[in-house]
């Protein structure tokens, strides 16, 4: 199956307490079905210091279910459904279900 979400796309939040937010993805957890979006789904940690960092309450972005997050139309900045299609030179390419715009460059 090919991957819809992948490192760098831009992606709105569908559902959950950050519904409507968006950022960049910055990273995919393949084996859970999870990314870690910019700004989205921040959560605090208290840390102990070590040796190069200082301890405290450390914010940071956690997890977040591929299906709660969606596309953003390279176009209009809505939501999209993603599509997979052949070009004629052969390569397999994203494109945004909504205005046929391929996502990948």
């Amino acid at each position: 199956m090919a991957a819809r979400i992948k490192k760098g796309d831009r992606v709105a939040v569908t559902s959950g307490r950050d519904k409507g937010k968006t950022g960049d993805v910055v990273k995919i957890l393949t084996k859970q079905d999870k990314a870690i979006v910019q700004g989205v789904n921040m959560i605090k940690r208290h840390t102990r210091p070590s040796g190069t960092e200082a301890g405290g309450i450390i914010e940071k972005e956690a997890a977040i279910h591929v299906s709660n997050l969606a596309h953003l139309d390279p176009k209009d900045d809505k939501p999209t459904r993603v599509g997979i299609k052949v070009l004629d030179d052969g390569r397999k390419v994203r494109f945004a279900k909504r205005s046929g715009e391929v996502i990948d460059s």
